[in-house]
């Protein structure tokens, strides 16, 4: 690759960061993709400015293992950008669960109100369904999660019944726990979908799986275009995971 695409690709991943740590929550994501992008930048210089036989002898195996390991986590990218924007709702579902993301104070982060903005079109079509948001506290957040996403919801007119699930930390909670205040409404014959973006539809239906909603229908949110190479680099690492590890 010509020296300057790498200085070019590297310094929009760096300025990325750079946006971003400003309104979002710093994660794994957006670590690694600064990191990479410190990796392109100065790689492309070192291109220009080495010695052709002693860069090629010394450094090019670490250049071949980078771009393996970019490789893999651009195909399990694409893996999932597939998988989630296959929406299998049928909108006669008894309930959807809505998985919390990042509050700021106590205003919802964009990738929230993305999952938020496709409940609100699911409620208009079936209005009958139940609708958990579920998502507790985290450190910097002013309020749980579901309580900002309950007052989201109710501002844009939605009249199903929200119940609030205030416990969970983590996406395995956010299903467990839904599915024990949806077990005492509704009994142990209900069908359930649930909404997230689409980068974290995967995951989250092998976790539904697990915490018991062996059946669950899911709805994407869509994910800002400016968000999509951390977003997509965190969740890949987690898919690595949640395969290698099984969690």
């Amino acid at each position: 690759m010509i020296p300057w695409i790498y200085m070019v690709i590297g310094g929009i991943f760096i300025c990325n960061f750079f946006v971003m740590i400003f309104v979002s929550n710093l994660n794994v994501g957006l670590v690694g993709s600064f990191l990479i992008g410190c990796y392109l930048f100065v790689w492309g210089i070192w291109i220009q400015h080495s010695p052709k036989g002693d860069f090629t002898r010394k450094w090019n195996w670490i250049h071949r293992t980078f771009l393996v390991g970019v490789s893999v986590l651009l195909g399990i990218s694409l893996f999932l950008g597939v998988y989630g924007n296959h929406d299998t709702v049928d909108y006669d579902e008894d309930a959807l669960v809505v998985l919390g993301a990042a509050v700021h104070g106590e205003t919802v982060s964009l990738p929230l109100k993305y999952r938020l903005d496709t409940a609100i079109e699911y409620a208009g079509k079936n209005p009958d369904a139940v609708i958990v948001v579920s998502g507790g506290q985290g450190p910097q957040e002013a309020v749980t999660e579901a309580y900002a996403m309950e007052q989201y919801l109710l501002r844009h007119g939605v009249s199903n019944l929200i119940v609030k699930e205030e416990q969970a930390t983590s996406t395995y909670e956010n299903f467990l726990y839904s599915k024990k205040l949806l077990d005492e409404r509704l009994g142990s014959n209900y069908r359930v979908a649930f909404v997230t973006n689409d980068f974290h539809i995967y995951r989250s239906h092998q976790t539904a799986k697990r915490a018991g909603f062996e059946t669950a229908a899911f709805l994407h949110g869509k994910t800002a275009w400016y968000n999509l190479v951390h977003n997509y680099l965190r969740e890949s690492l987690a898919v690595i995971k949640l395969w290698v590890l099984g969690t």
